[in-house]
């Protein structure tokens, strides 16, 4: 009872946005339910001058609700699938993931981006956008604002990439008989799921493929996920290290290891059985679905903790490199699926 107290009133207005975001989120799917939650958080946050009894929730949402996302999302994995579908699109992805973390990196260096914002939109851009960024925020403690920021800069480029690339497909030639290549393509080059599934689905509709573009983009995209859980855990030792390095007493791994992620892992150990065993893989969509709306509710939390101002002041830098990110992995992709013989 002393929970619902403390963090009702703050989970209920997140709910509240959640639902509204997921319901616009569905129709206009380019934009997404959680950028949709985060824009509508930080406007509303203009008009609250005192949170009072909301801010407990709306802390526990952005952090809490967000691990248990994370969770969820493993349900949605069937490892065998991804192991058996994604060894053909794996060397691309990892050249991906690389490029990204190192460009992010040397911008940080050589423009002084802040780190923990580098490290989202590198691991943003490389990964799985949101989930991603979902997943890492955590482990290296980054605050609302800077989660927002590199949601926004992620969000900005997904758009483009769902609008722009179907077209520069058409450009380059891609195959309109088999939905391979362009499936890879979006599957490793485009960040956030709901965007690789718009410019998939213009793809397949353009060449009257049914489904076949989606099926390989969206497999590939899953094997994508996957790199979610070595990374965070290099980022936990990387922090425990740095803490120490900086003076601060030695830092247990207990502490800061991310104990979700072997959460994450199990819910996709748990899928993976279950439709071996002969279970549907449909029984685990509610739980999949219910990742999302935890989601977007923690992306409403954080717009509510966010100062739209700051946000849009500090933007210049990380848009830059957003862009060099999201132009580094296109060009990767499209040099590997040429040298593997794919396009």
């Amino acid at each position: 009872m002393s929970f619902v107290k403390k963090n009702g009133w703050g989970i209920l207005l997140c709910f509240i946005i959640a639902v509204l975001a997921w319901l616009l989120g569905n129709k206009f799917p380019i934009a997404g339910g959680p950028v949709i939650a985060i824009i509508a958080g930080m406007v509303i946050t203009i008009f609250i001058k005192e949170k009072g009894k909301l801010e407990s929730g709306i802390k526990y949402t952005s952090k809490k609700i967000l691990q248990y996302a994370v969770i969820l999302l493993g349900f949605g994995l069937n490892l065998q699938v991804i192991l058996q579908t994604g060894k053909q699109s794996l060397p691309i992805i990892l050249s991906t993931v690389t490029v990204s973390l190192v460009i992010a990196y040397v911008l940080h260096r050589v423009i002084h981006i802040p780190e923990k914002i580098s490290i989202l939109i590198g691991v943003g851009s490389s990964i799985c956008g949101g989930s991603a960024i979902a997943a890492t925020a955590p482990v290296i403690d980054a605050d609302d604002e800077e989660v927002a920021q590199a949601i926004s800069v992620i969000f900005f480029f997904n758009v483009l990439a769902a609008v722009l690339f179907p077209a520069f497909g058409t450009m380059l030639e891609f195959s309109r008989t088999s939905g391979e290549a362009f499936g890879i393509f979006a599957g490793t080059a485009i960040n956030d799921t709901s965007s690789v599934t718009a410019a998939a689905s213009t793809w397949d509709s353009m060449y009257g493929l049914r489904s076949a573009t989606l099926d390989k983009a969206v497999t590939v995209k899953l094997t994508r996920t996957l790199i979610i859980i070595p990374i965070t855990l290099a980022l936990a030792f990387l922090w425990a290290r740095k803490a120490e390095n900086a003076g601060a007493e030695k830092v247990s791994m207990k502490k800061v290891f991310p104990f979700f992620i072997l959460f994450f892992v199990g819910a996709s150990v748990v899928t993976t059985i279950a439709v071996s065993m002969g279970v549907s893989a449909e029984v685990f969509a509610p739980l999949k679905d219910l990742s999302k709306f935890f989601i977007i509710m923690a992306m409403a939390a954080i717009g509510l903790n966010t100062n739209i101002v700051k946000l849009i002041k500090n933007g210049g830098k990380p848009i830059l490199m957003g862009m060099a990110c999201w132009a580094g992995i296109t060009l990767v992709s499209l040099a590997m699926q040429h040298v593997l013989g794919i396009w």
